[in-house]
């Protein structure tokens, strides 16, 4: 009995340190279970692994299901490798298209009251001012004896005195010296150059005629030919034109304005205008030219298309007492443009018909552009390198010709007399400086090349305003009514007109439609659009959605982390095995020990033992079973 009783108390112990060693093992367990506040994996494996075989990405888990089948595995690998980069490959050019900054087109079609433009109508001749009248008869008859020398013309003039010009003393002042030092000649064309002048094959009409301008030391000429002699003789003419104005000192001298006498009827709107409705400037080649609706305080506006709503006006087109040398035209021209801008009649006017009726319809047209990365326009031109000499905003216009006129003066010292003075220059003038026409020749050549780049630095403005023009024509007035209506010319403005259909014109300018277009444009690739894209792309691929992205970024970020981590206990470890001062060996010694250790030491594992402890003989007496008892038990 007590020694069943002891063996009874043994088994109550074996059972209690079974339980305990259950319980440390289920408590070990649940720690291991348990994921910490920051958790990193062992190794490489580990983390592909787990990425594998969680991630919402489709396709992943078949590199981890097919590891035992090597061939499955290789095939999903390229297969997985293969779609992401076509993935890329599409993501590249989606960001291709997003920097190059694509363009839309928005046409837009509006209804409202329009602001009537700017209409400048010119004489479309030079007139003889009273100023330089005495220079223009003395190159009048110059001209003569030059037509007369080349091509035995004599030229008719007004006023013949040049037996007293060829008896005049020649000073180096002199206009004659001037155009003596600047003739106009002929010469022979390319493939007759070996002939002699009086060959009988050569004849008048295979010459070419122009004129020779030199530098100053006459050591490098250029030669400015013509294969028409009317277009030699007007340009020849034009240079010492130029030359007679520019030694004007005053330019208010040329401002002859007879409003009256080229303006027969104006009307706007039904209405008459009046002088507060136009202003009045020169032109060197279109003589007097009239602005109407500049004023920006107080704009004209239709507020109804068609004839009877627009401007009319009723001009004189006679030739009296004007320059048949330098404009070889007759009638008026006209030119529409917006307000503040200056009236360049070379590029957008036309010419009026004498005796003819011009209706000219207008339809706007705005165009807006998007600066910064989607194209080159500029705001007010204010970043763009050009200086800005007309008092004007910025158009193309004035700033390729602001351009030109400041390589002018840089280059040849003097200006242009047909552009905007810089500040501190003086225009040019062969009584001053001698071989600027060489000069200018040279650098319009150059221009037209653009070695200048003022067609590369001058950039379209991002707001403009344009007017698309068509133009209807018909005899006026008519034969069955010009006798009266000649007649009530003549009465009401005291007008002398002698020859009737050659002696006006009318024009009517107006709006063909109230509605006018506008032309902008919105970018057809933003950020949004492109976020849109890649995740079609992504979702096409892969099937996935931002959150696999996030997926994505995970591992990446646990890789770097892993790879960190594993640097930095090889270092460590480096540092430990490889005390300061320890002698060169010390580290491979140290490391077959650790080795050596490692192979000793018996692997890690848990042994359950019961040990019942029997009694002495000694100890079966009455008086000490309680005292064995406790012992056993204790």
């Amino acid at each position: 009995v007590l020694q069943g009783g002891s063996v009874k108390t043994g088994k109550m112990t074996e059972g209690e340190k079974t339980r305990q060693c259950k319980q440390e093992e289920e408590q070990q367990q649940k720690e291991e279970e348990c994921e910490g506040l920051i958790e990193f994996y062992g190794s490489y494996q580990e983390l592909f692994q787990f990425f594998c075989s969680n991630t919402t990405i489709h396709g992943a888990i078949r590199l981890v299901c097919s590891k035992k089948n090597k061939m499955k595995t290789a095939f999903w690998s390229v297969l997985f490798f293969l779609t992401f980069g076509l993935m890329y490959w599409q993501f590249g050019i989606l960001y291709r298209e997003y920097f190059s900054y694509p363009v839309n087109l928005n046409l837009n079609l509006n209804s409202d009251r329009l602001t009537f433009p700017a209409v400048t109508l010119c004489t479309l001749n030079p007139y003889r001012y009273s100023a330089i009248r005495k220079k223009l008869d003395e190159l009048d008859q110059i001209t003569h004896q030059t037509l007369l020398d080349l091509y035995d013309y004599n030229m008719s003039l007004a006023r013949s005195d040049w037996s007293t010009l060829s008896t005049r003393k020649r000073s180096s002042r002199s206009l004659l010296h001037h155009v003596q030092r600047h003739p106009l000649r002929r010469q022979k064309r390319d493939n007759l150059v070996n002939l002699p002048e009086n060959s009988p094959s050569v004849d008048k009409n295979d010459w070419k005629i122009g004129f020779v301008l030199c530098s100053e030391n006459n050591k490098d000429c250029f030669h400015q030919a013509y294969s028409s002699g009317v277009d030699a003789v007007r340009e020849w003419y034009s240079f010492h034109y130029i030359n007679i104005l520019a030694q004007m000192p005053d330019a208010k001298a040329l401002d002859e304005s007879d409003f009256e006498n080229f303006i027969y009827a104006c009307r706007f709107n039904e209405a008459t205008c009046d002088k507060a409705n136009y202003t009045h400037f020169h032109h060197p080649l279109y003589g007097n030219c009239y602005t109407f609706n500049d004023n920006s305080s107080s704009l004209w506006t239709s507020s109804l298309p068609g004839i009877n709503n627009g401007l009319s006006l009723v001009v004189r087109t006679e030739q009296n007492d004007f320059i048949p040398l330098l404009s070889t035209v007759t009638g008026a021209r006209v030119m529409v443009h917006d307000q503040n801008e200056p009236a360049f009649m070379d590029d957008g006017g036309f010419n009026v018909r004498p005796g003819i009726e011009t209706s000219i319809s207008m339809r706007k047209e705005m165009t807006v552009r998007l600066g910064g990365s989607y194209s080159d326009c500029t705001e007010d031109g204010s970043d763009v390198p050009v200086q800005n000499l007309y008092s004007s905003r910025y158009t193309e216009q004035v700033c390729i010709r602001s351009c030109f006129q400041l390589n002018m003066v840089e280059r040849c010292g003097c200006a242009y007399y047909f552009y905007p003075l810089p500040a501190g220059a003086q225009y040019c003038d062969y009584t001053k400086h001698i071989a600027w026409g060489y000069c200018y020749y040279k650098l319009l050549a150059e221009f037209k090349a653009d070695v200048l780049g003022c067609f590369h630095k001058c950039r379209k403005p991002c707001k403009m305003t344009e007017y698309q023009l068509s133009a209807g024509y018909s005899r006026w007035p008519s034969a069955v009514s010009e006798d009266w209506v000649f007649y009530m010319l003549s009465q009401q403005n005291k007008y002398n007109i002698t020859s009737k259909r050659n002696g006006v014109a009318k024009v009517n300018i107006f709006f063909e439609e109230w509605n006018y277009k506008t032309n902008g444009e919105s970018p057809a690739f933003t950020v949004v659009t492109l976020l849109s894209q890649l995740g079609n792309q992504w979702s096409l691929w892969f099937g996935s959605s931002v959150l696999s992205v996030m997926e994505l970024a995970e591992l990446i970020l646990d890789f770097i982390a892993i790879t960190f981590i594993l640097a930095l206990r090889w270092f460590r470890s480096r540092q430990q095995l490889s005390p300061p001062g320890s002698p060169p060996n010390s580290h491979n010694n140290a490391a077959l020990q650790d080795e050596a250790r490692g192979l000793s030491a018996p692997h890690r594992f848990t042994v359950e033992a019961v040990v019942t402890m029997l009694p002495s003989y000694n100890s079966l007496e009455p008086h000490g079973l309680s005292r064995d008892g406790e012992v056993g038990h204790q």
